[in-house]
């Protein structure tokens, strides 16, 4: 299954029951099954991050970086003026 999309991602008229997830369907491999049925449920997700040219990967950096922080600063802060001020400064 490896190397098929774009080919193993529906067109807009087609169904959710493509090649590739029919494919892991009848794989008889369990965890294919769970992640067959996963796309096939956001299909329409999985099609526009797949053919969209825009990508959400420096939003989820900076929010990994200040999830990072917080952990960091798990119970030193007494409220969220000393947390802002360490985002702030580690930019």
């Amino acid at each position: 299954m490896c190397g098929r999309a774009p080919d193993g991602v529906p067109a807009p008229g087609e169904g959710a029951g493509d090649s590739t997830t029919g494919s892991a369907k009848t794989s008889g491999i369990p965890e294919l099954h769970g992640s067959a049925n996963s796309l096939a449920r956001d299909i329409d997700a999985v099609r526009t991050g797949l053919t969209l040219p825009w990508s959400s990967g420096v939003i989820e950096g900076r929010v990994n970086r200040i999830k990072m922080l917080k952990r960091q600063m798990f119970g030193r802060a007494a409220g969220h003026r000393l947390l802002r001020h360490r985002i702030l400064l580690a930019h």
